[in-house]
């Protein structure tokens, strides 16, 4: 197939294809990867990514100059035992070019028609003026009034009227010009927290596709990070004396102050953990891609974490036997 990778080509039956890109809240992101790692889906396909993507900036870390990995753009694949429908999950950890949205979306709907799916989900966030403690509401645009109306009937809210931004929304609607069903499944976000992780939507959103599609995960990691999210927006909340005031988006300063303290409240996506062990396995061998593994480590905000095992890294021999 003409600008698809395959590792292999599976056999599915009557198969949902769910779609995410980050974005606000990192609600679509987060639900998808956590799909792929509950249902232990396999990975058969990917778009190249230097016909959509470019590079903007290098990383610098302690003073080394390096040019980062391109995003990735991933087909994986679930054999549902417990419903009547397969699932094919598609995952880019990046947006790519809109101005090339056409084209990438053509090259993900090639895949799904070939492999016999007819409806498509994607999910988003819907910022509102909530408060963080809230159980967020999830909210949904279908193409078509027969979906609406199943969507309904499971107690989620027809959005009406406004739009759903980036390829989270885009996609959905050029899906449904080439002749697909679909529907996007947004969860509710506090208006200040727009630039930060939201788990518990991301749950709501999973739990909602769950009475809409057979499907049986563990949402237990999930609501684990969800109390760790509350907890810590809790804490800088009283830290910055906003108690009950209104509140506009939080500064890239306190963001950080929330990531650092989550760094060890958070699972890392298995992907990510088995890119970070061969980024160690590499760096033993060759020192040079030290700088890498450094930045992956910064990017999840795990240093520390590894911080040991990254500054053994540099001892000689004679010390690491001591």
């Amino acid at each position: 197939m003409d600008g698809v990778r395959f590792v292999k080509k599976p056999r599915l039956k009557k198969p949902y294809l769910i779609a995410a890109w980050p974005g606000m809240g990192e609600v679509a992101f987060r639900a998808a990867t956590y799909l792929v790692e509950q249902l232990k889906a396999e990975e058969f396909a990917s778009i190249p990514s230097e016909e959509f993507f470019y590079l903007t900036s290098s990383l610098v870390r302690q003073g080394v100059l390096k040019v980062p990995d391109l995003p990735y753009s991933k087909f994986y694949y679930y054999k549902n035992k417990t419903g009547k429908n397969d699932f094919i999950i598609f995952i880019s950890n990046a947006q790519p070019d809109l101005a090339r949205a056409d084209e990438y979306s053509r090259r993900v709907i090639q895949v799904a028609k070939s492999l016999k799916v007819e409806t498509v989900v994607s999910f988003a966030s819907m910022p509102l003026g909530i408060d963080h403690t809230q159980d967020p509401g999830v909210w949904f645009a279908a193409t078509s009034s027969g979906i609406s109306n199943r969507l309904k009937k499971i107690g989620l809210n027809a959005l009406s009227e406004g739009a759903i931004s980036g390829m989270n929304g885009l996609f959905l609607g050029i899906a449904g010009r080439e002749g697909l069903e679909g529907f996007c499944l947004l969860g509710e976000i506090p208006l200040y927290t727009i630039q930060i992780d939201n788990p518990k939507a991301s749950c709501a959103v999973l739990k909602a596709l769950s009475k809409m599609i057979s499907f049986n995960i563990d949402f237990s990691k999930l609501s684990e990070q969800s109390g760790a999210m509350e907890s810590e927006i809790n804490k800088l909340l009283d830290y910055l004396k906003l108690g009950g005031q209104s509140v506009g988006p939080i500064g890239e300063d306190d963001i950080e102050k929330i990531k650092h303290s989550l760094s060890q409240l958070t699972k890392l996506p298995l992907s990510i953990k088995q890119k970070i062990e061969d980024l160690f396995s590499s760096a033993r061998s060759d020192i040079s891609r030290a700088a890498e593994l450094k930045a992956e480590l910064d990017k999840w905000n795990v240093y520390k974490e590894y911080e040991d095992r990254f500054l053994d890294l540099f001892k000689k021999p004679e010390e690491k036997n001591n």
